[in-house]
Formats: structure tokens, sequence, C-alpha cells
């Protein structure tokens, strides 16, 4: 977001205009909107009846529940994915890498009406456990999912589906059968752009978790 201080008087009033309030500690109010970034961006696959699979980016996805498995995406009605998603009611969530983020922003600004997008962006359809919409062999992760609501909020209609089952790539785990997941390229979205997961901070619990101690010194220390 913009600093104030580096806004002049007419700036500032063109903000105004846009419902933008100067605070007292040099921040400003925006008018209600989206800015929790960053999100996970998914390719999401269906297929109705016997017609071609498609597939939609989806940034407006995320979980709802861990136990039963839950997750929610929200589309737009005028979205081609859209129908076909409310009548077969079911889809596959699939996980984006940098090598996907091309076919990725692809799916998300060209229509299926108009082309096929697997054949465009050379992507693999495989047939999927629980589903019958078709799941991404080039993406890490395949989530496959069964709607059971759809909430109607404005712009968008949230579909909120239960987990089915999951696929992982197993080229991707390690010698000791570890999901190296966050070692995949994985893609989010923030305003408008692209990035890939970058350096690790810390993880879960680390704040209130306690320090081992050196065995090496403490070894060292005996002698």
């Amino acid at each position: 977001m913009a600093n104030n201080k580096f806004l002049n008087k007419k700036d500032l009033a063109k903000n105004k205009e846009k419902n933008v309030e100067k605070t007292s500690d040099e921040r400003l109010y925006w008018r209600a909107g989206n800015m929790l970034y960053p999100l996970p961006v998914v390719m999401v696959s269906a297929v109705r009846g016997d017609e071609k699979p498609n597939i939609i980016t989806v940034a407006w996805a995320g979980t709802v529940c861990s136990d039963p498995a839950y997750v929610s995406i929200s589309v737009r009605k005028e979205r081609f994915s859209y129908d076909i998603i409310k009548e077969s009611k079911e889809f596959v969530i699939n996980l984006v890498t940098k090598e996907l983020v091309r076919a990725t922003d692809f799916c998300g600004v060209r229509s299926g009406r108009d082309v096929d997008k697997f054949k465009e962006m050379h992507l693999t359809a495989i047939e999927s456990k629980y589903v019958k919409a078709p799941s991404i062999k080039e993406s890490p992760v395949n989530i496959e999912c069964k709607v059971e609501k759809i909430i109607p909020l404005g712009t968008h209609d949230m579909f909120i589906a239960k987990v089915l089952g999951v696929t992982v790539d197993g080229k991707r785990m390690d010698e000791k059968g570890r999901f190296e997941l966050n070692k995949s390229g994985l893609v989010t979205y923030s305003h408008g752009e692209y990035f890939e997961l970058g350096k690790k901070l810390g993880k879960f619990g680390f704040s209130v978790s306690k320090k081992k101690p050196n065995r090496k010194k403490q070894k060292g220390g005996k002698k």
C-alpha cells in the first residue's frame, strides 16, 4: 500500500473520493475489499458428462475443516466451469508449481468455451480414483472433491466440498518416506502477481518449543 507522506494534496483528494481516509500515524483506511494475500493459486479440473474436461484457475480456495476434510472454492457464475461443477457436483484441486505457472495463468484468462486447455498447455489428464473429473498429472498434489453445498455470496458462489481422496507425486518422497511438498516450488498469488514459495522461517509451534541441548558441546565438555 502507498504511504500517504508521498501523496500530494491532489492525490489525497482523489483518494478521498475513493473512500480512502488518512490516519494520524501515516496509514490509509481503504474501503472494504479483498486484501487477504498471499493465497494458494490452484488449477481446478472438472468435467460434465461426455464433454471434454476443463480447467479453471482459482485463487479463492482454502481449507474449511480438517476432520472430516473439507475445502472451498469460489467461482463467478459467468465462468464456463461454474455450470460444469454445479451440475457434476465434483472437481479436483491441482496444486501448482513454478513449472506450471504459465499454464495456470493461461487457464485463468482463457475460456474452456473456446479452447481445450489440456491440449493447449500440454497437460496430461489422468483418471481420478473417486471422481469422474480428471486430475492433472504434472501437478504434485491432486485433491478429489465432492460438492456438498453451494453458497451464493455476490460476485462469487462458494462451493463447499468434501475431500474424498488425495494423490501425490511419488517422485517427491525423500529417502525417509516424507513428502517434500515445500521443496517442489509451489506458487502463491498476491495482488495480481505470482510468486514462488520462498525461505523457511520456522515450523508450527516453534515459538514455544524448547531448544534441544547441543550434544556435541556436551560431549566436548566431558573430555
